[in-house]
């Protein structure tokens, strides 16, 4: 008798702008969660260990019950990784919050709502007005173009333990990205030499997003929260020009010709 196999992740783990992960729980499988974020653990040690971690019950139909919530939070512990807040949800993760003393952050999971096809209904559109005078209405004045906002452009190498974010904008680096460092950018990121730390693209959930590097040794490369690590990316890549995006929500990478 053939066994159904479940190859679905039970928590979907995404990057935030921070450096902070957010683990979106999609099936309350408390054994398997933990077994899914050692294995991340020991893929990636120098990512993971000890990471910061955003637990997000959002995606769940009720949220746990305190006991099932501080299983997953001890397990997650022992798996290497720091569980710091919930995400704010309803006001049942409010109070599972409280019950578990972590705060909440409403504008991390802010970012991926976007992700969601979860729109807001149109505003009817209001009834026009009936017009009591003969006299044409004088024309609109013809609004300016807004300017458009340059992105930001680093020059210096982006050192070990730095951070470099642009906000609503492309970022270009035009030297090196060093091992633990950090550059973020709302749209995409260019990097003219080597990139050698962790790159994030698309950070406030943009898909379309991208990530050139002239040089590609990335610890982490991330386009609106969905990332590969470097034990993830295959060798024939490592050192070479490349581009990175994003395709039915899965990374792509790819060389430049």
């Amino acid at each position: 008798m053939s066994v159904a196999v479940d190859y679905e992740q039970a928590g979907e783990l995404k990057i935030g702008q921070v450096g902070i992960a957010n683990l979106r729980v999609r099936t309350l499988d408390v054994p398997r969660l933990i077994e899914e974020m050692r294995g991340r653990v020991q893929r990636a040690p120098k990512l993971f260990g000890r990471a910061a971690v955003v637990i997000d019950f959002g995606g769940l139909s009720h949220t746990p019950d305190a006991a099932t919530a501080q299983a997953l939070l001890d397990g997650l512990r022992a798996a290497g990784v720091l569980p710091v807040a919930l995400a704010y949800g309803t006001s049942e993760t409010e109070r599972l919050s409280e019950a578990l003393g972590l705060p909440l952050l409403a504008k991390f999971r802010a970012q991926y709502e976007r992700g969601d096809d979860e729109s807001a209904p149109p505003a009817a559109a209001p009834a026009p007005a009936r017009r009591e005078a003969t006299a044409p209405a004088p024309a609109p004045a013809k609004a300016a173009a807004p300017a458009a906002s340059p992105g930001l452009i680093q020059s210096a190498p982006v050192r070990s333990g730095q951070q470099i974010y642009a906000e609503n904008r492309d970022l270009t680096v035009l030297t090196a990205v060093g091992a633990g460092a950090e550059v973020i950018a709302d749209g995409s990121v260019h990097i003219y030499g080597p990139l050698r730390g962790r790159a994030l693209a698309g950070a406030q959930g943009n898909p379309q997003a991208r990530i050139f590097c002239r040089e590609f040794h990335a610890e982490l490369v991330a386009i609106a929260g969905h990332y590969k690590v470097l034990e993830d990316i295959p060798k024939t890549l490592r050192g070479k020009a490349v581009q990175v995006w994003l395709e039915d929500e899965q990374i792509m990478i790819a060389a430049l010709d």
